[in-house]
């Protein structure tokens, strides 16, 4: 059924990406490479995890309860134990409250417009979707004053502000849990006599001579409606190697999506993928949360996972390694370049919360720099941090992807206004193309649709 392309809906409005994604005011000139800012001198020199903190305080004579909202895999364990001993020295407790990723935005947007939020609420950073989904200036705390807004990364430090002020905490990798690129099986491809590919030619043939041994080429987990997105604006970089200043012109409203030709090869190239059979039969109903377990079992030869997920992987199976992978950017459009992409979760104080001192204080507890160190040693899904002064754990197959790869900008959720807020909505489109019911066209011309409704509806001076 073809999806129509009209009245945008509250849903439009709500529906956003977990992972890892948000939608920043792009700058008139091409922003600067975003490197690591926490690289270590030996690249292949994993720390050891460290304990955490000892108490160093008495809890307070009358404890408060902390309520803190967030989606499914933004919380690690070791925040989790750091919760822990910030109530064991404040008498301070955190009442998470983990929402399905298909369901937060649409809850967090009803709980905000209720007025109803809670002391702490999760969001994916970015500047549309800080004004947009979050309305930060009038729902979330000024920040700015805050000592470690000095210490965080300021590619990172600039999608949680608006307006010159902070308002949001990115506690996140944003390199080895956000760099969304082609994760390989090294030893699939040897087996095969396959290099890796530099083209998306090289690339399909790469898939249709691993079909053809027996071996699913892709792990495409479709169903959790937002994976299959990443496959598009993840190359943002290529867009902007080919048509110099194609985000700022697209933020200016002076072209589209539609008419760029280098995004229709995107979407064109992606649909002959699903079409050909890439990503195996049952890849409709395949689920993220078995991407490690699909990886370790080497029924699929590739997947598009982080720079860190080998290293889960072997912690879950540990007879899988994680130096039997390999990683090289997702090839559409013939895309040779490394997706920096420093928008990520992160954590925003309720305007309303009768605790904002008391979430400060929890704020800054966790950004101690022992404490942010610890929970890096103790979270598989992390290399880094977005704080300087920490020690990193790049592997040796990590360090070598960033060193064959350059970083030029930023991906196209993050340097486009009002893509990221449709995330999911241009899942589903996605998801009607594979099925037949639109075309390649057909999606970039939704995502227009809905672009110009939000910038309307944001008063955007580009649209009037």
């Amino acid at each position: 059924m073809k999806k129509p392309f009209k009245a945008l809906s509250a849903a439009v409005l709500a529906s956003l990406l977990l992972i890892s994604c948000a939608a920043p005011q792009a700058p008139a000139t091409q922003p600067p490479a975003v490197e690591p800012t926490t690289a270590s001198a030996d690249p292949t020199t994993v720390a050891e995890p460290t304990t955490a903190p000892e108490p160093t305080s008495a809890p307070v004579a009358e404890p408060v309860t902390l309520t803190y909202m967030a989606s499914q895999d933004w919380i690690k364990d070791a925040e989790l134990e750091l919760a822990k001993k910030f109530e064991a020295e404040t008498g301070i407790h955190i009442d998470y409250q983990i929402i399905p990723a298909d369901q937060y935005f649409a809850l967090l947007k009803t709980k905000l417009n209720a007025g109803e939020a809670t002391d702490i609420f999760g969001g994916q950073s970015g500047k549309t979707d800080l004004k947009l989904q979050y309305d930060v200036e009038n729902n979330a705390v000024d920040l700015t004053g805050e000592e470690w807004t000095t210490r965080m990364d300021p590619n990172a430090l600039d999608q949680v502000s608006l307006n010159g002020k902070v308002y949001g905490a990115e506690i996140w990798d944003i390199v080895a849990s956000n760099y969304f690129i082609m994760t390989y099986n090294k030893v699939i491809f040897a087996d095969l006599g396959l290099e890796v590919p530099t083209s998306y030619a090289e690339f399909k043939a790469a898939c249709d001579t691993i079909k053809g041994a027996g071996i699913v080429p892709i792990f495409e987990p479709i169903s959790d409606g937002w994976h299959h997105v990443l496959w598009f604006p993840m190359v943002g970089p290529r867009y902007e190697e080919v048509t110099p200043g194609l985000a700022a012109q697209l933020n200016a409203n002076e072209t589209t999506f539609a008419e760029s030709e280098i995004m229709l090869t995107a979407m064109t190239q992606l649909n002959e993928l699903y079409q050909s059979g890439c990503f195996g039969d049952n890849t409709l109903s395949d689920a993220y949360a078995d991407t490690s377990k699909a990886l370790a079992s080497g029924e699929y030869a590739m997947s598009v996972a982080t720079l860190t997920a080998p290293v889960s992987m072997a912690t879950d199976f540990p007879e899988a390694k994680a130096e039997d992978f390999g990683f090289f950017p997702i090839p559409l459009a013939d895309n040779q370049l490394a997706p920096a992409h420093p928008a990520g979760p992160s954590k925003f104080i309720y305007a309303k919360s009768p605790h904002i001192e008391e979430a400060k204080q929890y704020l800054a507890f966790l950004m101690e720099p022992e404490n942010l160190q610890y929970l890096l040693d103790n979270t598989p899904q992390f290399a880094s941090l977005s704080f300087s002064g920490l020690t990193p754990k790049w592997t040796a197959e990590q360090q070598e992807f960033m060193n064959t790869y350059e970083v030029k900008t930023i991906v196209y959720q993050d340097a486009v206004n009002y893509v990221n807020p449709q995330w999911m909505d241009i899942g589903k489109d996605m998801v009607t193309m594979f099925t037949g019911g639109m075309t390649p066209a057909d999606v970039l011309a939704a995502i227009d649709q809905r672009r110009e409704e939000m910038a309307l509806t944001a008063l955007d001076p580009a649209w009037k």
